[in-house]
């Protein structure tokens, strides 16, 4: 499969073995497209590895980056989707849907992200206590239940400038930083 094509909803893809029907596109990140999809009856996310430039960032192995970071982000503690497949040759990755808006679809809604700042702060503090940050964009983050869910994989080396406080809470409501972004993506999936 090319890991650069875009998947059509009932496009039939197989993940070690098994197969997943792609539903929807539910966005597209630095690292990957992430598909709705149905496996085995359930709803489930399918990430599909990209090679696209990025201009602000550098990878190295996509897939194994994953990988450690999902392990990463578990040491650490912070609420994250189950990874529920992995296929390196393919570059794909299954993992559990977190059904919910995305903190990113509340604010653009009119509604405020405050309720959930208290959380995310939580995550921050138990990110950094493992050396790390995690992608503040909240874009990755949904609510669910009334709980806040980070459901990128993605973490880096603590850095004060790329943290929650400093980085983070410039999108978390409709700043000028997020306008311009929302401006920049404009028709684009989040």
């Amino acid at each position: 499969m090319n890991s650069d094509m875009i998947l059509s909803p009932g496009t039939a893809v197989s993940v070690n073995a098994q197969l997943l029907i792609v539903e929807q596109l539910l966005g597209h990140g630095k690292g990957g497209y992430s598909y709705l999809a149905e496996r085995a009856g359930s709803q489930v996310v399918l990430k599909q590895i990209h090679h696209e430039p990025c201009a602000y960032y550098s990878f190295g192995n996509k897939i194994e980056a994953e990988e450690r970071d999902y392990q990463r982000l578990l040491r650490a503690g912070i609420r994250i989707p189950r990874m529920l497949a992995l296929d390196r040759e393919s570059e794909l990755i299954v993992k559990e849907y977190i059904a919910g808006s995305t903190v990113l679809e509340l604010i653009i809604a009119g509604q405020s992200a405050e309720p959930y700042v208290p959380a995310v702060r939580g995550m921050a503090a138990q990110a950094r206590s493992a050396g790390l940050n995690i992608d503040y964009f909240p874009s990755n983050f949904v609510v669910r239940d009334g709980k806040l869910y980070y459901i990128d994989y993605e973490c880096n080396e603590y850095m004060e400038e790329w943290n929650f406080e400093n980085w983070g809470s410039k999108y978390w409501s409709r700043t000028p930083e997020l306008e311009e972004y929302l401006r920049q993506k404009q028709g684009e999936p989040y």
